[in-house]
């Protein structure tokens, strides 16, 4: 008679087993660091005040392996309120680590009021505590500003991570929904970027011509007019030449029959 609440003890026990163990599956794959998780919506808060940002990811061992030291650091920065700790899971952010540039994992930001830089000391407790309470920060070269999370041209560079996931995210929806094989969905990227940037290519083409439009030079024309006017100028002129020759020839009595030799005479000079 003791065999069934026996047997829902053991049921009860077993299940509470089992949640314990999903809680703890949950958390460990989350990667509570109990600090704030940034995103792309709430970033911006890490502009104001002092601030030790994470980049990190769940495949990561070297993220995992600074895991209990980054939450022991993030306990220790709530009973300092000059310091506030955040963690970035790239997997879920893409845009960030194009923003911030993150290019190994685990990365490690300090911000002091909108000025970025690279933390690269020790990765325990320890350390990062020393970093903010003796100000090592002050001895660590800033991020350029060209480079900087806020800049213009990073905003730029998140908006082309965000496109690149949801670029692969079709590129998983054409093969797992649809059937489409490798090659088609890498035809179909293909001829969208050839079209995509052919229109970009004639607009880009267009604002150049409306911002520096061509010159157009004109060749001068020679008047045909005037050509014409000074070759029978000329040969008015060579005429005159040789009536005037002719008349001295009358008058010294030469005979009529040197015209032609006056003719070639006119010709020689006309080639002079």
């Amino acid at each position: 008679m003791f065999k069934p609440p026996c047997a829902v003890l053991l049921l009860s026990i077993g299940s509470l087993c089992l949640l314990a163990a999903a809680a703890s599956g949950v958390d460990a794959g989350n990667g509570d660091h109990h600090s704030l998780e940034l995103d792309e919506n709430n970033w911006t808060s890490v502009l104001t005040d002092e601030w030790m940002v994470l980049f990190y990811a769940p495949w990561c061992p070297a993220c995992k392996s600074l895991e209990p030291e980054w939450r022991e650091f993030a306990k220790w920065s709530k009973s300092h309120s000059s310091i506030s700790v955040a963690s970035t899971d790239i997997t879920i952010s893409p845009g960030l680590t194009g923003r911030f540039i993150v290019t190994t994992l685990p990365t490690i930001f300090h911000v002091k009021d909108g000025i970025f830089r690279h933390y690269k000391m020790g990765r325990d407790k320890d350390s990062m505590v020393s970093f903010i309470k003796e100000q090592k920060w002050e001895q660590i070269d800033s991020i350029s500003s060209w480079k900087s999370p806020n800049s213009i041209q990073m905003s730029l560079v998140a908006q082309f991570f965000k496109l690149s996931q949801k670029v692969r995210i079709l590129h998983s929806t054409l093969m797992a929904e649809y059937g489409l094989p490798t090659w088609g969905s890498y035809l179909i990227f293909a001829i969208a970027t050839i079209f995509i940037g052919a229109i970009l290519g004639l607009v880009l083409v267009c604002i150049i011509d409306l911002v520096y439009p061509p010159s157009h030079h004109k060749i001068p024309v020679k008047d045909g007019k005037d050509e014409n006017s000074d070759s029978g100028q000329e040969s008015d002129d060579d005429d005159e030449l040789v009536k005037d020759e002719l008349l001295d020839d009358q008058a010294n009595n030469e005979p009529t029959e040197n015209e032609p030799l006056l003719r070639n005479r006119r010709k020689i000079r006309k080639t002079d």
